[in-house]
């Protein structure tokens, strides 16, 4: 392969990790690309839970808007059978399950995938209705409002369309009928603190009274995602988390990068849905030794959520085991920025050439397998991953967003 020389590029901005409708978003995929075209970034990724079904559209609009895009998945994966078995990793819910994700996939391997999906998302449909009546039950007891799950919770989401619902659904239908019943302010927080024995912090108590918050039902979805899901979650089976090892085979078969989400000890969170809270930092060397044993090929992390002694140890291990390092910042709340501003620190510049030589590697991976970035017939395999990395970031800012099929000329 050949490309054209790279010049020098200024600082800019790039988020891999954006949630959409199809899981739980206030944006479509369409809407994605538009803000982040408005945020001003340079390259944009789609990442569903348990979905797929909102990439044909999310390219779609990228390409309508001028914008470098990617497209990836989220699920969760069990540990049965590995050193890390039993432990608690990267999830606040549930020890031994942990979050990945399928970066890069290729716009033909879109169906296989969802072929992979559908079990997961059938047995989380299940799950999510069980839990849905554990939480009724919990609230009745508290004089608290139910949920129906047909008209409440299903249409929060598109589940009808391909898409999954999650215990984010549950908590926003539940948010918007609190919201409802007791307004804003004193009667609400009241109600949560004496009713339910839920008590907002300070910083949720001023959003929650603050009239004109336009992100008043986000903020209290993420309080009760941090605060209630305890009380209603059920364990996930293995119908619905895969192995960890068996779904990164998956994703080396369809060409796309099993990367594991790094989430690190919290102190807080972006969002509000996660507590303070300790996860695999303790134990990160082992981690990373399990993981490329299991065959990942990436680690995805978001710079925001950790602290640059965190980040660093990081990148150290990423390095000596010749796995990707992919940045991106969970959107998931109306109240979150698309902007990434620690990516234009030069420490961290570096994961801007990833995001663009993981679209290169999307793009080539779908004209000819061989052409992906870890292909074994790659031809440019037994080069190190940081030269592979920087060929392929060439290529990616090379290629014009609106003609991305067009890549194979710069190849």
């Amino acid at each position: 392969m050949q490309t054209s020389a790279s010049n020098p590029h200024q600082p800019e901005e790039v988020n891999n990790h954006v949630h959409s409708t199809y899981s739980f978003s206030p944006y479509s995929p369409t809407q994605i690309t538009e803000a982040a075209v408005e945020a001003g970034l340079k390259t944009v990724g789609l990442m569903d839970h348990d979905a797929i079904a909102g990439g044909p559209e999310f390219l779609t609009a990228a390409r309508s808007n001028g914008i470098a895009a990617t497209v990836g998945c989220e699920i969760r994966v069990h540990l049965n059978g590995t050193p890390l078995e039993g432990k608690r990793v990267n999830n606040p819910d549930e020890p031994n399950i942990i979050y990945i994700a399928f970066h890069g996939i290729p716009a033909n391997q879109f169906e296989a995938t969802d072929q992979f999906l559908k079990p997961i998302r059938a047995a989380r449909l299940k799950r999510s209705q069980a839990e849905t009546e554990k939480l009724n039950a919990w609230l009745q007891q508290r004089h608290g409002p139910t949920l129906d799950f047909a008209t409440d919770i299903q249409p929060c989401s598109r589940i009808q369309e391909g898409g999954t619902i999650t215990e984010r659904h549950i908590c926003f239908a539940l948010a918007k009928k609190l919201i409802q019943q007791h307004g804003n302010g004193e009667a609400l927080t009241t109600f949560l603190n004496e009713h339910l024995g839920l008590s907002p912090s300070k910083k949720i108590a001023h959003q929650l009274h603050e009239e004109s918050n336009p992100h008043r039902i986000y903020d209290l979805l993420g309080f009760l995602k941090a605060e209630l899901v305890p009380h209603f979650f059920i364990p996930s089976g293995t119908d619905e988390c895969p192995s960890a090892r068996d779904a990164a085979a998956f994703a080396r078969s369809i060409h796309a990068i099993p990367a594991y989400a790094y989430l690190g000890d919290v102190s807080e969170s972006p969002t509000g849905d996660k507590r303070a809270q300790t996860f695999e930092d303790s134990f990160l060397d082992q981690l990373i030794n399990t993981l490329k044993e299991l065959g990942f090929q990436a680690i995805t992390y978001m710079p925001p959520r950790n602290t640059h002694k965190q980040l660093q140890r990081l990148q150290q291990l990423c390095h000596h085991h010749g796995l990707m390092e992919i940045s991106g910042v969970d959107i998931n709340s109306s109240r979150q920025s698309f902007n990434c501003p620690i990516l234009l620190d030069p420490a961290f510049q570096h994961l801007c050439d990833t995001a663009w030589a993981l679209i290169a590697h999307e793009k080539c991976a779908a004209q000819n397998e061989t052409l992906g970035l870890f292909h074994p017939e790659n031809p440019l395999i037994d080069q190190s991953l940081e030269t592979r990395v920087q060929h392929y970031a060439t290529i990616g800012r090379n290629m014009n967003p609106h003609q991305p099929e067009n890549i194979k000329e710069l190849l």
